[in-house]
C-alpha cells in the first residue's frame, strides 16, 4: 500500500508542473518549459493542444522531441481533466521527418566492442523511439492531428499512431524511409497498412517513397477530412475535440482501448473483452446521466460528467 501511495504521489508530483505549464502558455508563443520542441495548452478546460514547434527547422524530429513525446504524452494520459488531444505542427509544414544531424550518433554511430553488442545498442534505440509514437496510441485520450503541408518520413509514423486524421489542401504524405537506406522501424510499416486497407497501395507508398497529396490520401482513408486552409483546419479540429469532450470520458476512453485491442485481436476475443471491460464500466452514473439527457432531448455539452 505504501508503495501505491508513493507511486501516486511521484505521478501528481510529475502533473503539477506540467498542468501549471498547460494553463500559463500560448501556442503561438514557442515551446512550453520543460519542453523545448513542444508547445502545450489548454485550448477548452477539457482539451489539450499539443503544438511541434521546431518552424525554423521544419518540424524536424531531433533528440529532444523522441524523449519529450513520451513525458509528454504519459502526463497527458494522468490528467484527469484531459478528455481529448489535439495535435498540430507550428510554421510552414507539419514535419520535415527526422532530423539526420541531430540523430547520426545514435544512427551511424552506435556504441558496443563487437557486432553482438553493438547490435544489441542498436536495439535499444530502436525501441526507445518507437515509444515516441506508440505512447500516442497507449494514451487513453483521443488524439486528433492536424496535417498541413509536408509531412515526411517519422510525420507518418506519427500520424498513424492518432485516432483521427485531418489535413488540409497542400497537404502531402512520404513514407521516405527507403531513400535514406532504411526500412521505417517505429511504426508505418506496422500500422499503416491497417489504416488504408490496400496492401498494394502502402507497398508501392513504402517500396517508392512518392508523395501522396491529400485528395489521394482522402480517398484511400488515411485522412477522413480535408480543409481548405491551416487556420480553417485547426477550428475544425477544436470544434469536433469539443464535440467528443462533451462526452462521458468513461465511455469516449473505453472506445478507443477497445477499438485498439480489436484491431489487434479476433473478433471472439476482442467480444470478450470488451465484455469483461463492461461489466465494470456499465457501473457508472454517466450511463444515466445520458440516457436521461437523450429522453430529454438535451444536448450532452449541458452534462457534466466527474472527472476520469
Amino acid at each position: 500500500m505504501a508503495f501505491l501511495l508513493g507511486s501516486a504521489f511521484r505521478k501528481q508530483a510529475l502533473l503539477i508542473p506540467f498542468m501549471k505549464a498547460v494553463r500559463g502558455m500560448s501556442s503561438s508563443g514557442g515551446p512550453t518549459p520543460p519542453f523545448t520542441t513542444l508547445s502545450v495548452t489548454r485550448p477548452a478546460e477539457t482539451i489539450t493542444h499539443v503544438e511541434f514547434c521546431r518552424p525554423e527547422k521544419r518540424n524536424a524530429m531531433n533528440k529532444a522531441f523522441w524523449l519529450e513525446m513520451v513525458d509528454c504524452f504519459n502526463q497527458i494520459a494522468e490528467d484527469s481533466e484531459c478528455r481529448v488531444v489535439v495535435f498540430s505542427g507550428a510554421g510552414k509544414v507539419f514535419t520535415s521527418g527526422i532530423d539526420l544531424m541531430s540523430m547520426a550518433s545514435d544512427i551511424l554511430q552506435p556504441e558496443g566492442d563487437d557486432t553482438a553488442r553493438i547490435s544489441w545498442n542498436v536495439r535499444r534505440i530502436i525501441t526507445k523511439y518507437q515509444e515516441t509514437f506508440s505512447v500516442i496510441e497507449k494514451c487513453p485520450k483521443p488524439v486528433i492531428v492536424a496535417i498541413h503541408g509536408a509531412c515526411i518520413g517519422g510525420g507518418v509514423d506519427l500520424i498513424t499512431a492518432c485516432d483521427i486524421r485531418l489535413c488540409t489542401q497542400d497537404a502531402w504524405f512520404q513514407v521516405k524511409e527507403v531513400d535514406i537506406g532504411l526500412a521505417a522501424d517505429v511504426g508505418t510499416l506496422q500500422r499503416l497498412p491497417r489504416v488504408i486497407g490496400s496492401r498494394s497501395l502502402v507497398n508501392e507508398l513504402a517500396f517508392t517513397a512518392r508523395k501522396m497529396y491529400a485528395d489521394e490520401a482522402k480517398s484511400c482513408g488515411l485522412v477522413s477530412r480535408v480543409f481548405p486552409d491551416k487556420e480553417t483546419m485547426m477550428a475544425g479540429a477544436m470544434e469536433m475535440a469539443g464535440d467528443i469532450a462533451s462526452k462521458s470520458p468513461v465511455a469516449v476512453q473505453g472506445t478507443k482501448v477497445n477499438l485498439i485491442y480489436s484491431r489487434d485481436h479476433s473478433v471472439p476475443d476482442a467480444l470478450n473483452y470488451i465484455n469483461t471491460w463492461n461489466m465494470s464500466m456499465l457501473q457508472t452514473q454517466d450511463l444515466m446521466k445520458s440516457a436521461q439527457a437523450a429522453m430529454e432531448k438535451k444536448n450532452l455539452k449541458g452534462i457534466t460528467f466527474s472527472k476520469l
